[in-house]
């Protein structure tokens, strides 16, 4: 028997839709997140290109270099944890 070794993920975390009430974005691990745009005001009113623009650099950890917005899964998920998240 031999065991080989598993190459790098080719899933990769990207925004899949932009609609007048928010931002959904698939992980790279296959989960779907929404964003409102009621409690993540900074996606509100950009570009696609800018709000398309996103990065995983951990599991968990989201970054958008051109708006400069960095927000974790927990955050998306339990935003009343979060109450000065969307104090912009």
């Amino acid at each position: 028997m031999s065991l080989f070794r598993h190459g790098d993920s080719t899933s990769v975390t990207e925004v899949t839709q932009i609609s007048r009430f928010g931002v959904w974005i698939l992980t790279a691990r296959g989960k779907e997140l929404f964003m409102p745009y009621d409690q993540f005001p900074w996606f509100k009113g950009q570009s696609r290109q800018r709000v398309c623009h996103i990065e995983e650099p951990s599991p968990g950890h989201f970054y958008w270099p051109d708006l400069d917005v960095d927000i974790t899964e927990v955050m998306i998920e339990h935003p009343e944890q979060f109450p000065e998240i969307a104090r912009a």
